[in-house]
């Protein structure tokens, strides 16, 4: 429809045009005189014809396109042209009136940062210390605005912990909790590691540094794994940090810095530099999940994409996670293991289904035994208690557990885990 009114309009451009210079063509020589013409100049004898064969009227006379005869013409070409490109504006202007508005859809109201945290399955702990820090800077912030004396506070926090343990899910909460109580004029989140800030060249390090503060002014920017800035001998890393500390005194009204990483590294990393160390004096350890909780992440994600999983086979589920677990004691990746065993199902379900005909939703939807693809009659179950522990002793009697325990939990540990 629109392309068809496009031509429409072109097309009629083109033949104003044509018409425009057909008649000054015409006017032209019919203001002259005719081919014929053997009187004086200017002057056309009854009887004789113009270009275009018509008789020219008795007694017409002219000296030109700008002489009298100019004045008998019916149309003014000018003034015929100024109208042609009115009327071609105003078909333009009626073409992009034409345009269809793309229906605004209706924004989701954003959740309530403090309402999303106590969402977050576990991190009981990380919740409590949010909180409190959120009431301090709050205070701190309404005193300063009364003409009170505040305590200076550091907003800028070190996330210590393994993978998959929910920091980064944490960072973007404080990002919005900030900006909800007026701390951050943004609150949004911008996350890097060392290959973000990190150049090949001398001086180039600082620029790209730059640029991802300048995208992190009025946010949060999270440095993951931020112990990698810190290697010996390293030049780049620590013109990274250099750059980074600068922003931090120059914005320390509109600007926070969260760092990251595994725990005793990142200890290390603070304590290497005592710019770090005097900016960064806010803790938070991120506890591992236990079972209950990653079973827990496990059904999320099922119920998030439309998944059902029948009570025998998350049975089932929660034995591959312990005993995944308890395989990477030492470097246990919490809910992005999780997640990976989530992928890993589905998937194989996804295989099964392409070879049904004809699939109900049912069907698509339910996740069967043999989707798990491991061999579940091999697959132990620890006993509730072990799996708290799932150290090298649980691992050894886990070995000789029965299944049947799978389903059972400790009241101490569902204490642990409720919210």
């Amino acid at each position: 429809m629109k392309r068809d009114k496009e031509l429409e309009t072109l097309q009629k451009i083109t033949n104003m045009q044509k018409d425009l210079l057909g008649s000054l063509y015409g006017d032209f020589f019919t203001g002259t005189g005719s081919t014929g013409n053997t009187g004086s100049a200017g002057s056309s004898p009854a009887g004789s014809t113009g270009i275009n064969g018509s008789p020219a009227p008795a007694g017409q006379t002219g000296a030109g396109p700008m002489g009298p005869g100019a004045g008998a013409l019916d149309k003014d070409p000018v003034k015929d042209a100024n109208e042609a490109l009115k009327e071609a504006q105003a078909l333009f202007a009626a073409d992009a009136n034409l345009k269809p508005k793309e229906e605004e859809k209706p924004k989701e109201p954003e959740e309530d940062p403090m309402e999303a945290l106590d969402k977050l399955i576990g991190l009981t702990t990380i919740k409590a210390d949010v909180k409190e820090l959120t009431a301090f800077v709050k205070v701190q912030k309404a005193r300063k605005e009364q003409g009170l004396k505040s305590v200076p506070v550091s907003l800028h926090l070190v996330f210590t912990g393994n993978p998959g343990t929910g920091k980064t899910t944490v960072a973007r909460i404080i990002a919005q909790i900030y900006k909800q109580i007026g701390v951050l004029s943004k609150g949004q989140l911008i996350e890097v590691d060392r290959s973000g800030l990190v150049a090949g060249y001398v001086g180039q390090t600082a620029l790209k540094t730059q640029e991802q503060i300048a995208k992190a002014k009025g946010g949060v920017l999270f440095i993951d794994e931020a112990y990698a800035l810190a290697q010996k001998d390293d030049a780049f890393g620590q013109e990274a940090i250099d750059t980074i500390l600068k922003a931090m005194e120059d914005n320390r009204d509109d600007f926070v810095v969260i760092v990251a990483g595994y725990t005793e590294p990142m200890r290390k990393f603070i304590e290497s530099n005592p710019g770090l160390k005097s900016r960064f004096n806010k803790y938070i350890e991120f506890p591992d999940y236990n079972i209950d909780e990653l079973q827990q992440i496990f059904e999320m994600n099922c119920k998030k994409y439309d998944y059902i999983v029948a009570e025998d086979v998350m049975r089932q589920i929660r034995a591959l996670i312990t005993a995944r677990k308890i395989e990477n004691i030492d470097n246990f990746a919490n809910a992005r293991e999780v997640r990976n065993l989530f992928e890993e199902i589905i998937t194989n379900q996804a295989r099964r289904i392409a070879g049904i005909e004809n699939p109900t939703n049912e069907d698509m939807m339910t996740i069967l035994m043999e989707d798990l693809k491991e061999d579940v009659e091999e697959v132990k179950v620890p006993e509730a208690g072990m799996e708290e522990a799932c150290g090298e002793e649980a691992k050894e009697e886990s070995e000789t557990s029965d299944t049947s325990g799978s389903s059972e939990t400790t009241a101490e540990t569902t204490a642990e885990t409720e919210e």
